[in-house]
């Protein structure tokens, strides 16, 4: 038995093991999905595409996501993370290496929706992966760390992109040729480092003492017997209302979220008028502020042992930002609003992967884990193609912001009214003793 200082050292010990990595993974699996956000600035006016082409481009990577990604992540249950995220990781990262030789639109669409295949699988691996390692009073930290990648990745993305735009005409390639490169090669090298450094379960973690790992086996264990999670079969969880219920509000998210992901750059640009090099460095300080939510709203969540509610809270963030972006169309700060968008994942992502293992074990789990990201991220399918349909019929997306609002209205209502459930009422924060 281990003392409350011992538990709390035993789980930064795993965290310091294990978050930076899979940070790095989902990082650049951002960085690699949004980056032709930024390499639109140039490849469009390159590529002769317009606004619809670049936007189905952009949403079809979904289609290969969703399609894939419920296979992938009972495979990551069957064959274990560290090599399943590795091949993920690998894979991808030649993809988009891949998408320095787009000349045509059918080139586009196929490259992207390649990648989409690529990458399924890595986010409900992740969040499945880390329901193993750290008790239910610490997970919405532990996601936090994990889905900050979101932020960062245009923290970081932004500034890099814009700055590998300027390359244009070393060595005869253009600047987003050189962007899909460069940051196409990272995660090949954390896929290989992921098949060293990740460890399946606790009971084989060698990094931890025997009675660290016997502490954490035991308290993971007893959770999940404690929350009365069904251990049934991935198609019976797939038919379980409740993770249908949880699609509702993550589908809200996502749809808004990666519209604004994809679109920042343009809208920044177009309010003013800066150069490609500055618009990346807006866009990046846009989600720098974030990006510093992200812990805040994590230790939020597990301090007060609520999810809903505080899932609620980053949609209406999100709607309140959309509905900004409609209505200062004709606005130098109409970027401003975007801020909005920018903390909703804050609160919404790690307070709501908490919830699916408060009813779920195992494989079933997995399955749901995997649904719910799924049908979520099929909104990267309507919301982007959404703003560049109203762009090119009439040259402005305020309609489709307007409906982005109303979305998010709508899975803020949803998630309020799953907090009335028995399974998803908040719970005692555990003690560290016993």
């Amino acid at each position: 038995m281990l003392d409350p200082e011992q538990e709390v050292a035993t789980l930064r010990q795993v965290s310091v093991r294990l978050l930076p990595l899979l940070l790095g993974l989902q990082l650049f699996a951002f960085i690699d999905r949004v980056n032709v956000g930024i390499a639109a600035l140039q490849m469009n006016a390159d590529l002769k595409f317009s606004a619809a082409t670049f936007g189905l481009g952009a949403s079809i990577f979904f289609l290969g996501y969703v399609l894939c990604e419920i296979p992938s992540n009972l495979i990551l249950a069957r064959v274990g993370a560290r090599r399943w995220l590795a091949r993920i990781a690998i894979t991808w990262g030649l993809i988009t290496c891949a998408m320095l030789l787009v000349r045509t639109p059918q080139q586009f669409y196929a490259a992207r929706f390649l990648l989409g295949v690529a990458e399924a699988g890595l986010f409900p691996g992740v969040v499945y992966y880390l329901s193993h390692w750290f008790p239910e009073s610490h997970r919405a930290r532990a996601l936090s760390a994990f889905v900050v990648a979101a932020p960062l990745a245009q923290v970081l993305g932004g500034p890099i992109g814009g700055a590998l735009l300027t390359l244009r005409g070393v060595a005869g390639l253009a600047g987003w040729q050189w962007l899909f490169l460069i940051e196409g090669l990272p995660p090949i090298i954390l896929g290989s480092l992921a098949l060293a450094r990740l460890t399946e379960r606790p009971p084989e973690a060698t990094w931890l003492s025997s009675a660290q790992r016997a502490w954490l086996t035991e308290r993971i264990a007893r959770e999940a017997d404690d929350s009365g999670g069904e251990r049934s079969s991935p198609l019976r969880a797939l038919a379980n209302p409740l993770v249908w219920c949880l699609t509702l509000p993550y589908f809200s998210y996502y749809t808004t979220t990666i519209t604004y992901v994809l679109w920042v750059p343009t809208i920044v640009r177009e309010s003013l008028g800066t150069s490609d090099a500055v618009t990346g460095l807006v866009v990046g300080a846009i989600a720098l502020v974030g990006a510093v939510t992200y812990p805040l709203a994590g230790s939020l969540s597990d301090r007060w042992g609520e999810r809903c509610y505080v899932v609620a809270l980053g949609l209406g963030c999100s709607a309140a930002g959309c509905l900004g972006v409609a209505l200062l169309v004709h606005s130098p700060l109409r970027f401003a609003a975007l801020i909005g968008c920018a903390v909703a994942g804050a609160f919404v992502m790690p307070s709501l992967w908490c919830l699916p293992t408060r009813f779920l074990r195992g494989t079933s789990a997995a399955a749901a884990i995997a649904l719910i990201n799924t049908v979520g991220s099929s909104g990267g399918i309507l919301g982007p193609s959404l703003v560049g349909f109203f762009r090119t019929l009439g040259g402005a997306d305020t309609g489709a912001f307007y409906a982005l609002a109303t979305l998010s209205l709508i899975g803020g209502t949803a998630s309020l009214a799953l907090r009335r459930l028995k399974t998803f009422q908040p719970i005692a924060v555990a003690s560290h003793t016993r």
